[in-house]
């Protein structure tokens, strides 16, 4: 048998379906389209397929949003990567006069995937992408292993490991890291 080659691919108007079916498929996060952190209409009322809605028409206008992991051709897991400016303020320490940041906030990786170190092929391909469109800094929002939420953002020891450094608390959970590219 041969083993599985990954890649990751931006998502784009050429991806979005594979993104599509991953969000959609069982267990995955439909619930938030990834919009969590982003900003919206009408944020309170909005349900999966506004958020769905929004996130595709970010991709629609170029805006980027993210990775997604392949094994073969078959997309099973995500790294939302994208100009922090695009997402909402991500701490109270932030400095928005800071330019050129890209922020890294959620991954998902399928559950038959799961604890084969796809989180960190997908940190590794998020910080070459980024590296490949000019930007000076990147910046993850990542939680102890024993934190009981925001545990989709990633645990600190996956970015300590890439050579992120402490920058900071993002809220009582979560740590502000970040790599100087």
């Amino acid at each position: 048998m041969i083993a599985p080659t990954f890649a990751a691919r931006p998502v784009t108007a050429a991806t979005w379906p594979d993104f599509e079916a991953l969000f959609e498929g069982k267990g995955a996060p439909k619930y938030c389209w990834c919009m969590a952190w982003r900003p919206m209409a009408e944020r309170g009322s909005a349900d999966n397929a506004a958020c769905k809605q929004a996130l595709h028409h970010r991709v629609q206008t170029d805006v980027p949003i993210g990775l997604l992991g392949y094994l073969d051709s078959e997309p099973v897991g995500w790294c939302s990567v994208a100009p922090r400016e695009s997402f909402l303020r991500l701490s109270s320490d932030q400095d928005d006069g800071e330019t050129g940041i890209w922020s890294i906030t959620c991954f998902f990786v399928r559950r038959d995937h799961r604890k084969a170190g796809l989180s960190h092929a997908l940190l590794d391909a998020a910080i070459a992408y980024a590296r490949g469109q000019g930007v000076q800094v990147v910046e993850a929002y990542p939680v102890d292993p024993s934190s009981p939420s925001y545990r989709f953002m990633g645990f600190v020891e996956l970015f300590a490991g890439r050579g992120f450094v402490p920058a900071g608390k993002a809220g009582s959970r979560r740590q502000v890291m970040r790599l100087a590219l």
